[in-house]
C-alpha cells in the first residue's frame, strides 16, 4: 500500500489528484495552507516553505506528488521564489532524506514559453532565464532544481498540464465565463492560434500516471493535454456556450494588448488589485502565439493517453451548468 504526499491539495487540481489516489487505494496524506476537504487524507496544515512542517508531513511517506505553488500573472517576485522555488528544493532535499521513493513535480508547459509559438514539440528544456512572468520563471527553477535531485532510489518526474478546465474550475473557466458575461474578455489577435488544453480527468490519469512510471520514466519532464489543439477563440466561445453566455467577438491587435498588458503590470506593482490582473504581457502572448505539443513520448514513457478531449469536456461542462447555473 503506498503511502502518498500531496501538497497543495486546498487547490482545485491538488484536490482532485487527492481524491483519485485515495479511489486508488494510496494512504493519503496532503500538506497545504487550509483544509483540503479531501475525504479519506489525513489532512497537515503548513507550508512547503516550513522545514518543520515538511518534515511531518513526510513522516512514513513512500510517494510525493507536489503541486503546491504560488500561481498568478502578477506580484512580488520574492512571493513566487519563496514558494515556488525555495519550497520546492525544501520539499526534494527533506523527501531525498526521509527515503520517499518516488517524486513527482507537477510543473507547467510555460517554463519553456519564450514568447515564441511552440508547434508540435514535445517538452522543451525549461528555460527560467527566458521564460515569461514571475510564475513561469520561479517554476523553470523549481522544476530544474526537481529533476537535479533525481537519484538511484530516488526517482522524480516533472509533469507539464497545459491549461487544465473542467467543471466548477474556479480559476480559468469561471474568469473566463464572469468576463464575457460583463463584456470584458477580448480576442487578442485574430483568436485563430491553436492551443492545446487538458480536461481535468486527463490531467488527473497523467498525474497517477507519472507516479506509477516514475521508476522507469525518472528524471524527465513530460507535456500532459488532452491531444486536441483548438483555435482559442473556439476554446473560449466553448466555455461561453456551455454557460448560456454570448462568446466574446471583439478583437484587440496584439501589439495593443501586450502594450496594455506591460501598463497593467506596472500600475499592479505599484497598487496590485484584489484580483487577477485584467491583461499582462505574458498573457497577451500566450492568447495570440500556438502553443501544443507532441504527446508521443508521454503516451509511451508513461504508457497513458488522454481519454477526454475537447469535445467531450465541454459536454461535461455544459451539464454541469445545466445541474448549476451560472
Amino acid at each position: 500500500m503506498t503511502r502518498t504526499l500531496v501538497t497543495g491539495a486546498s487547490g482545485w487540481l491538488g484536490a482532485a489528484v487527492a481524491r483519485d489516489l485515495v479511489a486508488a487505494g494510496h494512504v493519503v496524506r496532503t500538506l497545504q495552507r487550509r483544509p483540503s476537504g479531501v475525504e479519506g487524507a489525513d489532512d497537515v496544515l503548513g507550508s512547503v516553505t516550513d522545514a518543520d512542517a515538511v518534515d511531518h508531513a513526510l513522516i512514513g511517506v513512500d510517494a510525493v506528488v507536489h503541486l503546491a505553488a504560488k500561481v498568478s500573472f502578477a506580484g512580488a517576485e520574492a512571493d513566487f521564489v519563496a514558494v515556488n522555488i525555495d519550497g520546492t528544493r525544501t520539499l526534494v532535499r527533506a523527501a531525498k532524506r526521509t527515503g520517499v521513493r518516488r517524486f513527482v513535480f507537477v510543473s507547467s508547459p510555460s517554463v519553456a514559453h519564450t514568447g515564441e509559438p511552440i508547434m508540435g514539440e514535445d517538452a522543451p528544456p525549461a528555460q527560467p532565464e527566458r521564460a515569461r512572468g514571475a510564475y513561469a520563471r520561479t517554476k523553470a527553477a523549481a522544476e530544474i532544481a526537481a529533476l537535479g535531485a533525481d537519484a538511484p532510489g530516488f526517482a522524480v518526474v516533472a509533469v507539464r498540464p497545459h491549461i487544465v478546465w473542467g467543471p466548477g474550475d474556479p480559476q480559468l473557466v469561471a474568469r473566463i465565463q464572469q468576463r464575457a458575461a460583463a463584456g470584458r474578455l477580448p480576442l487578442v489577435g485574430s483568436g485563430a492560434a491553436l492551443v492545446d488544453s487538458t480536461y481535468i480527468d486527463d490531467a488527473i490519469s497523467g498525474i497517477r500516471a507519472a507516479l506509477d512510471a516514475a521508476e522507469r520514466a525518472h528524471g524527465n519532464a513530460y507535456v500532459l493535454t488532452s491531444g486536441e489543439p483548438r483555435p482559442i477563440a473556439e476554446l473560449f466561445a466553448g466555455f461561453c456556450a456551455a454557460a448560456g453566455i454570448t462568446p466574446p467577438s471583439r478583437r484587440v491587435p496584439v501589439g495593443a494588448a501586450k502594450l496594455a498588458g506591460s501598463i497593467v503590470e506596472a500600475v499592479w506593482r505599484v497598487r496590485p488589485g484584489e484580483d487577477e490582473p485584467p491583461m499582462t504581457r505574458f498573457l497577451a502572448e500566450q492568447l495570440s502565439t500556438a502553443h501544443w505539443f507532441d504527446l508521443r513520448r508521454t503516451r509511451h514513457d508513461l504508457a497513458w493517453r488522454p481519454e477526454v478531449g475537447v469535445t467531450e469536456g465541454l459536454r461535461r461542462l455544459a451539464a454541469h451548468h445545466a445541474r448549476i447555473p451560472f
